[in-house]
């Protein structure tokens, strides 16, 4: 069985026809600009997933919540003391 290529219609508003004559100004074919949008924006997602996941999974590492702990510490004990009170000038 042969590869097929799909057609999809798609109705473009302002933003999205400028965004299409952009990339048909560097060269692209209609046809090649939204692979190449479909492309980057999903290769965007999977970045944001990842960094969710690898986010997720250092939340949950005991060493990491550790050296969290540390950090904390560190900063609180070299942080200057803010007072509210103090007199404005």
């Amino acid at each position: 069985m042969s590869y097929m290529p799909r057609t999809v219609q798609a109705r473009l508003d302002a933003d999205s026809e400028q965004d299409l004559r952009l990339l048909r100004n560097l060269g692209y074919t209609d046809s090649e600009a939204i692979r190449l949008a479909l492309r980057e924006a999903a290769d965007k997602r999977r970045r944001k997933s990842a960094l969710r996941a690898e986010a997720a999974a250092a939340a949950n590492d005991p060493a990491d919540l550790e050296e969290i702990r540390r950090v904390r510490e560190f900063m609180d004990s070299i942080a200057v003391i803010w007072d509210d009170e103090r007199e404005e000038t």
